[in-house]
C-alpha cells in the first residue's frame, strides 16, 4: 500500500482510507453485522490501510462507538478521522435532514463544537483525533463565520485534542475562508470518475494551498464495482437512492464500460473496483489525492486495498477519462 502526507500536517497515511459511514448507519445502508465490521477494520490495517474515517452522525453515535471498539488496544496503528458540526441532540441549528422523526441540524458554532469534541473522544475511546473535519458548512438560516469555527479548531490543535483540520462539502469561497483563518490540511468532497465537478473546482486550489483532496463515494456507492449488471436487483437504500447510475437507463452504460476495460483488468491483474480506485488516486496532481472507500465486509476491503497498490500508466488514465466523459 502506497502512503502519502496529509496536507502540511506531518501526518502520513495510506493513499486509500476506509470510510465507516456504511458500518455505522443501518438506516442509510441497510442492516450490517457489527462483528464483521470490526473484523473489516482490522483487516484493512493488515492490508496497509491506516486511515479510517467516521462521524458522529453515522448511526447517531453508533458509528463512532463501533470504530472505538475496533481501535481498542490498536489506536496508534490508525490515522483516525471524525467530523463535527452536525447535531441531532439539540434544537439549535439549521435543518440538514429529518429522518424517522429525528431532526439533524448544522451547527458549527464554537460552544457547540466544544461539546462535540468531548462526546466524540468518549465514543471513540481516545484522547486525541488525528483529523477533525467540519462535516457540513454553515448556511444563511443559521450563520457562523468560518473564522470563528476555525479559530476554535486551531485552539483544539494547541490543546493536543486534534492533530489536523479538514472541511467537507465546501464551496471554493469557503475553502479560501478556511485557509485564511488557519491551517486547513484536507477537504473531503463527493467525487468519482462519473461525477468530476468537485475536481474541476478544487484540484488547483488544493495544489496552491497544500491541501489534500479526499474524494468520497468514488465507486458511486457500488455502481462502479463491476458487480452490478443490468439484471441486478438493487436494494435502493437511502444512501443509494440518490445515485442516478442505478437507474435502468444508466446501468447499461456502466456495463459497457466494464466490457471496454476488460484488457485493463487483464493488464493490471485486477477487477473494476481496484482499477477505478487507482484511477481516482491518480487525479489532480497525482500525489495529493487520498481516496476514501466504504467497506463493511472482508471481501470489500480486500478489493479496495488492491487499488492502493496499482499505479496506472498515463495513457490508460487518459483513455479511461475519455470513456467516462463520453457517458457522463
Amino acid at each position: 500500500m502506497r502512503s502519502m502526507k496529509i496536507g502540511n500536517s506531518g501526518i502520513e497515511a495510506s493513499v486509500i482510507g476506509i470510510g465507516a459511514w456504511a458500518l455505522g448507519d443501518n438506516a442509510q445502508w441497510g442492516a450490517s453485522d457489527d462483528a464483521e465490521s470490526i473484523r473489516t477494520i482490522h483487516r484493512a490495517r493488515e492490508l496497509g490501510i491506516t486511515l479510517i474515517d467516521t462521524a458522529p452522525a453515522y448511526g447517531l453515535g453508533h458509528g463512532e462507538e463501533l470504530v472505538g471498539k475496533a481501535l481498542a488496544g490498536r489506536r496508534s496503528d490508525y490515522v483516525l478521522a471524525t467530523k463535527c458540526g452536525i447535531r441531532w441532540d439539540i434544537d439549535e441549528g439549521a435543518l440538514l435532514v429529518e429522518r424517522s422523526g429525528v431532526r439533524i441540524l448544522r451547527n458549527t458554532r464554537p460552544q457547540r463544537l466544544a461539546e462535540e469534541i468531548e462526546m466524540s473522544l468518549r465514543r471513540l475511546k481516545t484522547d486525541y483525533i488525528d483529523l477533525y473535519i467540519v462535516h457540513w458548512q454553515e448556511v444563511a438560516a443559521f450563520p457562523c463565520p468560518i473564522a470563528d469555527t476555525m479559530g476554535f479548531l486551531m485552539d483544539l490543535k494547541r490543546q493536543g485534542k486534534i492533530r489536523a483540520i479538514g472541511a467537507s462539502n465546501v464551496s471554493p469561497e469557503q475553502f479560501i475562508e478556511y485557509t485564511a483563518a488557519g491551517q486547513l490540511d484536507l477537504i473531503q468532497e463527493k467525487y468519482s470518475m462519473l461525477d468530476r465537478a468537485a475536481g474541476d473546482k478544487f484540484f488547483a486550489l488544493c495544489e496552491q494551498h497544500g491541501v489534500t483532496f479526499q474524494p468520497y463515494s468514488p465507486l458511486e456507492r457500488g455502481t462502479l464495482t463491476g458487480k452490478i449488471t443490468v439484471d441486478t436487483k438493487v436494494d435502493l437504500t437511502l444512501a443509494k437512492s440518490k445515485i442516478k447510475w442505478f437507474s435502468p437507463e444508466n446501468l447499461p452504460k456502466i456495463a459497457a464500460l466494464a466490457q471496454k476495460w476488460a484488457p485493463l483488468f487483464k493488464k493490471y491483474e485486477c477487477g473494476m473496483t481496484p482499477l477505478v480506485i487507482a484511477w481516482t488516486s491518480a487525479q489532480g496532481n497525482g500525489h495529493n489525492v487520498n481516496v476514501l472507500c466504504g467497506a463493511r465486509k472482508l471481501a470489500q476491503i480486500e478489493e479496495n486495498a488492491r487499488g492502493g497498490d496499482i499505479v496506472l500508466e498515463a495513457a490508460d488514465i487518459a483513455a479511461m477519462r475519455r470513456d467516462v466523459e463520453a457517458i457522463s
